[in-house]
């Protein structure tokens, strides 16, 4: 962890959340707390961890880039 007032240690946390939000929570209208809780759980699960490949993991997804999978 970094010391006060350095923010890098949130920089991953916060661009999944925006991430989060710009892809799921503000296009949808949800109708109870369960129906939020499966889709964020299907994107975190399974569009963000599988199908979304970054450059920082050498264009790979998450999960490829974890499990040294091509």
């Amino acid at each position: 962890m970094s010391k006060a007032g350095y923010p890098y240690d949130n920089a991953p946390m916060e661009r999944y959340f925006n991430t989060l939000k710009n892809n799921l929570i503000n296009h949808h209208y949800y109708r109870s707390e369960k129906e939020l809780y499966e889709a964020v759980e299907e994107f975190a699960y399974v569009e963000y961890n599988h199908s979304r490949p970054h450059s920082y993991n050498n264009y790979k997804t998450p999960f490829e880039a974890r499990y040294g999978m091509s």
